[in-house]
């Protein structure tokens, strides 16, 4: 019979047995080895449906396919632009993949997204450290407008986003703030005021610090509702 053998959220090292049986499947930070799952990293023991996941605790960003990331624009170019998104080198989205809508091979893509600008874009390849494509043509990318950007440990993102996006949601309903998290750690949050800006800041970074304790929806919860 297929058991789990680690608890929500508990700290788990490599090579620490976290299910034994077939009924689970080892997603990232996660291996199998005959019927039972090692987790392959310092991280959180995370379960998701029947996958398992080890969150790790720390360390820096790396681009993966189908990523969702917010950058600055530092180039514009005939036919691309490069963004920075806190990688060791910016990332490139093509003149097809800037838009839904079709963009003339002569057009001026400043006109589209200058440098400068704060994108939301989709992470499409990844072909080696120094090549990484994206997009911005896909749901939820686009130009970002009048906010304040905060940078976390992308580490931490999954907590903060919670599951099925149920931490980040409790954010948004008691601040009225719009709220985007990049998997790269750098997140975006306009509010009607810098007073609900600074409460949710205050709560993701509350987040950020006590990511692997137990109860932490309830703990976010009822701090906003005290610092209403």
């Amino acid at each position: 019979m297929a058991k789990i053998l680690v608890k929500e959220r508990n700290v788990v090292v490599p090579g620490q047995e976290l299910a034994d049986g077939m009924d689970y499947l080892p997603s990232e930070g996660a291996f199998r080895e005959g019927e039972k799952i090692f987790s392959s990293k310092l991280g959180l023991f995370n379960l998701d449906g029947r996958l398992i996941k080890v969150i790790p605790l720390g360390g820096k960003y790396i681009p993966k396919k189908n990523d969702t990331v917010i950058g600055r624009v530092t180039d514009v170019s005939p036919k691309i632009w490069r963004i920075d998104i806190g990688w060791a080198f910016d990332v490139v989205v093509p003149l097809r993949e800037g838009s839904r809508d079709f963009i003339p091979n002569d057009a001026d893509l400043t006109k589209y997204y200058d440098i400068g600008d704060l994108v939301v874009a989709k992470i499409i390849n990844v072909l080696s450290p120094k090549i990484v494509d994206a997009s911005m043509k896909l749901p939820g990318c686009r130009k970002l407008g009048v906010g304040r950007v905060i940078k976390v440990e992308s580490s931490r993102v999954p907590r903060i986003i919670g599951k099925q996006g149920s931490m980040i949601t409790l954010i948004k309903d008691a601040t009225g703030c719009n709220i985007t998290v990049g998997q790269n750690g750098l997140i975006w949050i306009s509010g009607e005021d810098s007073k609900k800006e600074r409460l949710a800041e205050e709560a993701i970074r509350k987040i950020e610090a006590e990511a692997h304790s137990e109860g932490l929806t309830d703990k976010i919860n009822n701090f906003l509702k005290e610092s209403k």
